[in-house]
């Protein structure tokens, strides 16, 4: 794919995907690196790629937000349980049935 105004390619849908699966995992700076060296000297479109490093990096924040967001949810879960346990009625001192 070519824009027409400048001749430069873009990135398109097929090498997003491609480079996306590539960078999932990776951190930023990580990612960064493997996307300059796919697009360095093959004329691709600054305005795309500096684009789809935009959206890689929202992805990442996104996966460590839903990582904390879950280690929260756990903590509360915890807590709740803790809460639930030391208010269930104790049984009679004493001990043993009762004949």
């Amino acid at each position: 794919m070519e824009q027409q105004n400048t001749g430069q390619k873009i990135l398109d849908p097929i090498e997003r995907a491609k480079l996306g699966v590539k960078v999932f995992t990776m951190p930023f700076a990580d990612a960064e690196k493997v996307i300059d060296d796919y697009v360095s000297g093959k004329n691709y479109d600054t305005a795309s790629v500096a684009f789809f490093k935009d959206q890689v990096a929202t992805q990442r924040h996104i996966q460590e937000k839903s990582a904390e967001l879950l280690a929260t949810g756990g903590e509360i879960m915890r807590l709740v349980t803790n809460a639930f346990m030391k208010n269930l009625p104790k049984p009679p001192a004493g001990g043993g049935p009762v004949s």
